[in-house]
């Protein structure tokens, strides 16, 4: 049986807190507030958070293999230059037919494609205006597939050969058969059906015994899914109801960070869960860390 601690560790609190990123060198953790339009580094070490404002709702963020981060704001992939407090647009997804849509959650696949996903901005369950779309090395898009209601968690499986999502408003976490060499998705099925009280599935990563951990929005937990079996095999309950996303970080990668929300709360809610848009830190006294890539 695991023994579980949870604390909050980023108490400056955030309307949309997501896209949580470790960033082993420096021991920060990368995320960002995507209402409140800004791109946060905290230093674990330090407790101290620099950020950067963006022009647009900002979906994620991930670090830049020549130095600096890639992020997905609006409609669009743009570079930040954290040294010069710079954003410089790269490429733009704006489809006129589907004007009220912005960039969501995103992620890095191991070959340095940038993977993120639009929706619509009314978030209703039968509309699907969200797509999915690669930022290639090269400053290309493709767009992989469309009729999206609410892109959000995506991650790889051990061996690179499935690629994990979910659509937020179709309730279930989906496997994709993965091409590394190509970026390639086929195959699309269902991995996990969300129960009745696990609340909306949204942001996502994958430990090394290669089990999802997904955040549930407005439940108050993460999950630990086997994607081979469709079975939970944990739930971790915090304190605070919109949870948003994971990923593991800190010394051996053996720590779990979560971020979450406030936006959408009235004042009742917020005095019922005074830590609602913190980040984090739940220690699983087990083995169990994320594969370093």
């Amino acid at each position: 049986m695991s023994s579980i601690k949870v604390e909050c560790v980023i108490k400056e609190q955030n309307e949309v807190g997501e896209s949580p990123v470790w960033e082993e060198k420096d021991s920060t953790l990368l995320y960002v507030d995507i209402m409140g339009k800004r791109v946060n580094r905290w230093n674990s070490l330090t407790n101290q958070i620099d950020s950067i404002a963006t022009e647009k709702l900002v979906g994620s963020v991930v670090p830049r293999q020549a130095g600096g981060y890639v992020i997905a704001e609006g409609t669009r992939f743009a570079f930040v230059d954290w040294v010069k407090r710079s954003v410089t647009p790269v490429a733009n997804v704006d489809d006129r037919e589907k004007p009220n849509t912005r960039f969501n959650d995103g992620k890095v696949d191991p070959a340095g494609r940038f993977f993120a996903g639009t929706m619509g901005l009314d978030m209703k369950p039968d509309v699907t205006d969200g797509a999915l779309y690669t930022l290639l090395p090269d400053h290309s898009v493709v767009q992989h597939f469309d009729q999206v209601h609410l892109s959000n968690g995506l991650d790889w499986s051990l061996d690179h050969h499935i690629f994990y999502y979910i659509d937020s408003l179709a309730f279930m976490v989906e496997a994709f058969d993965y091409d590394i060499q190509t970026g390639g998705l086929s195959n699309r099925r269902m991995v996990y059906n969300m129960e009745k009280d696990e609340g909306i599935p949204d942001g996502m990563c994958i430990d090394t015994e290669g089990k999802l951990w997904v955040a549930c929005y407005n439940a108050g937990r993460v999950l630990r899914i086997d994607p081979q079996t469709g079975k939970r095999l944990q739930t971790v309950k915090l304190p605070a109801e919109k949870t948003t996303s994971c990923c593991f970080g800190g010394k051996d990668y053996s720590d779990l960070y979560v971020t979450s929300a406030y936006a959408g709360m009235d004042a009742d809610s917020l005095a019922k869960h005074p830590e609602a848009g913190c980040t984090f830190k739940v220690d699983i006294l087990f083995h169990i860390m994320l594969k370093v890539a």
